[in-house]
């Protein structure tokens, strides 16, 4: 059922890295991602794979992990994702990409949930670090990273409390994320 696996979609941060993803499998989300939707069907994404740790090292340092969590720099070695997908958008094709990277990214997550991965959604990246640390040409503009891997947490989703947003960890290690009720988000019926 579409539910489940969108309940099992979850922003994870921390991972079992020691699980690698292998190329062909990061060719298929893209595959994925190559068949989605496009506005005006102009097609602008590129990727860039990332399945080795040096690579891999690469992204990690040019990303921010969970602004609601303080005192926390991201997962540990041992905990990082064993990839990720640089989500590209060829200024040469269009100059705004609409849509296009959240239809995108959403279809690949959903890919690895069925895979028995997971993964998390980054808008918070040190381009300029990113694009020279893989030579990335200027022609391609950098949108977004997916981070993936086997999920190594547990994610709650639970309603909001007395109007708090922020998600967070329980002395568990938990992470709890709050969602308005269906009640709160829609406007107006019928």
């Amino acid at each position: 059922m579409l539910k489940e696996t969108v309940l099992k979609n979850r922003s994870y941060r921390r991972f079992y890295e020691e699980v690698k993803i292998d190329s062909e499998t990061l060719k298929g989300f893209i595959e994925l991602a190559r068949i989605t939707p496009s506005a005006a069907n102009r097609q602008p994404l590129k990727y860039i794979l990332s399945n080795t740790e040096e690579k891999n090292a690469k992204i990690f340092e040019t990303l921010a992990w969970a602004g609601y969590l303080k005192d926390w720099d991201g997962p540990e070695p041992g905990e990082r994702p064993s990839a990720y997908i640089i989500v590209l958008g060829d200024t040469d094709i269009a100059k705004d990409f609409s849509v296009d990277p959240g239809i995108v990214m959403q279809t690949i997550l959903l890919g690895a949930v069925e895979k028995g991965l997971g993964g998390c959604m980054f808008g918070s990246i040190k381009r300029s670090l990113l694009a020279e640390s893989l030579a990335i040409p200027e022609r391609y503009q950098v949108l977004y990273v997916v981070a993936l891997g086997k999920p190594n947490e547990k994610v709650i989703i639970e309603e909001i409390s007395e109007g708090d947003i922020k998600y967070w960890r329980d002395t568990n290690s938990k992470h709890h994320v709050p969602k308005r009720s269906v009640d709160e988000i829609i406007l107006s019926e019928s």
